[in-house]
């Protein structure tokens, strides 16, 4: 398979992830082990299998901007920079979804949650973890609130 070919079967793959968690009305449990942790653990397996055959063949490192850019210059280096994201990206916005739904938050507002997830990944998790709290704290008040007790 050619990189191209690899870089075009982890997107497609990644995609089928973010098209359940978005917009599939509703999220068995089954349902959602396939983007929460199936989807990720194969890309993590293709990650894992580029980073063994391409990382120590690249030029360049981790240790300053120049050598991350150097090393992303090889094509194989790049392809598993790139499924990590795929990887990580789609985990988290699994993990968001878990929580979001576990808090009864509205699923019109996680779908652009999980869109700033899947394009930003960490600008997605960041509004999650602004949101989540103030959520929690409106439910609580709505709960006390309908029960007669002081919020």
């Amino acid at each position: 398979m050619t990189f191209e070919q690899l870089f075009s079967s982890a997107s497609m793959l990644a995609m089928l992830g973010w098209l359940i968690l978005i917009f599939l009305p509703r999220r068995w449990g089954w349902l959602m082990q396939i983007p929460a942790l199936f989807i990720p653990l194969i890309l993590s397996i293709v990650y894992s299998f580029l980073i063994a055959r391409y990382f120590f063949s690249a030029e360049g490192g981790f240790d300053t901007l120049t050598n991350v850019q150097q090393l992303f210059t090889h094509p194989g280096a790049a392809l598993a920079g790139w499924v990590h994201y795929l990887a990580f990206d789609l985990f988290v916005g699994g993990v968001i979804a878990k929580q979001a739904d576990k808090i009864g938050l509205s699923r019109l507002i996680q779908t652009p949650i999980l869109a700033a997830t899947f394009m930003f990944g960490p600008f997605g998790y960041l509004l999650f973890m602004i949101i989540k709290p103030i959520m929690v704290r409106f439910r609580a008040n709505r709960v006390n609130h309908d029960s007669g007790e002081p919020s």
